[in-house]
């Protein structure tokens, strides 16, 4: 049970903190922060990504093109590997490839190959229980003619 004294105690230390934590005018004109710096942050580019060739890259869990992707989204890939004149792989991460997959559409002209990967869960795979683990992926995309010293992108 709080007393009379005790009650009396409990306020003027309250009465105490609320002052201290509120401070004075002068106080908190003092203490003031300097105006904040306004930076400008660059828009995305909507340019494709150069990612890099990498010749003896590890291919880690090979994937197989699978165009009945559920809900499937864009997908960069960090890197790729000439595997002969007409045809590249890409390496990416996704999840484990029992859950999800992968389809590319490719772009090329005379300069460049353009990639749009694209990851999503397997259509027989829909019900399934998936975890969540990360894997680093392959993809092997046939070109419609050589490489050359065309530049690979990748749309995302």
């Amino acid at each position: 049970m709080v007393t009379l004294r005790g009650f009396t105690v409990i306020l003027a230390l309250g009465a105490v903190l609320a002052a201290t934590a509120c401070g004075n005018d002068e106080t908190a004109a003092s203490k003031a922060s300097p105006s904040p710096t306004v930076t400008s942050v660059p828009a995305p580019s909507t340019e494709p990504a150069a990612p890099t060739e990498a010749p003896g890259a590890d291919p880690g869990q090979m994937f197989t093109a699978d165009p009945t992707l559920v809900g499937a989204h864009p997908l960069p890939f960090t890197s790729w590997t000439r595997v002969a004149a007409d045809r590249i792989a890409v390496h990416f991460e996704s999840g484990v490839p029992e859950c999800y997959g992968v389809d590319a559409t490719v772009s090329e002209d005379a300069g460049s190959v353009t990639v749009a990967l694209r990851q999503g869960t397997r259509a027989d795979a829909t019900d399934k229980m998936c975890v969540m683990m990360a894997v680093f992926g392959t993809l092997e995309i046939q070109l419609s003619g050589p490489l050359g010293d065309r530049t690979v992108l990748s749309a995302v």
